[in-house]
């Protein structure tokens, strides 16, 4: 892969014109989501997280299931609970990961988030309104 110089060079580092080229970020797993498995340890939670990775030989797709110890200040969590986890400063010798709640999803059907249909907005337009009763 060929990549620009101007990307890979920074500014020139003290006066004798010489410039040495940056090291590319990668920066992947910074966050992972998983669900809560175990809180048995204090401000610990051990979360389970789940990726989908090719089998080497057959190229199936098959779950690769991780767990990763995470710091959970306040002791919020239950088992069960979906987290983010979000990498820190090691906090222990296993505790690399700050558990992060997630907003709860959205678990209405596909039916109802889609607008009715033409003939079901006809229908419902035939039927009078009703208002709702005022205090």
């Amino acid at each position: 892969m060929l990549l620009s110089s101007a990307s890979l060079v920074s500014p020139s580092v003290g006066g004798n014109g010489w410039s040495r080229p940056t090291a590319l970020r990668i920066s992947a797993a910074k966050q992972l989501t998983g669900r809560v498995v175990t809180t048995k340890a204090d401000k610990t939670v051990g979360v389970e997280v789940v990726r989908l990775a090719a089998h080497p030989k057959y190229k199936r797709r098959e779950r690769i299931k991780k767990k990763y110890q995470a710091h959970d200040p306040d002791n919020q969590f239950k088992v069960g609970d979906v987290v983010e986890l979000r990498r820190s400063r090691p906090i222990s010798k296993t505790k690399h990961f700050l558990a992060v709640p997630l907003p709860p999803r959205d678990t209405r059907r596909k039916s109802q988030l889609l607008p009715p249909l033409q003939s079901q907005a006809d229908d419902a337009s035939d039927q009078p309104v009703t208002a709702p009763p005022s205090e």
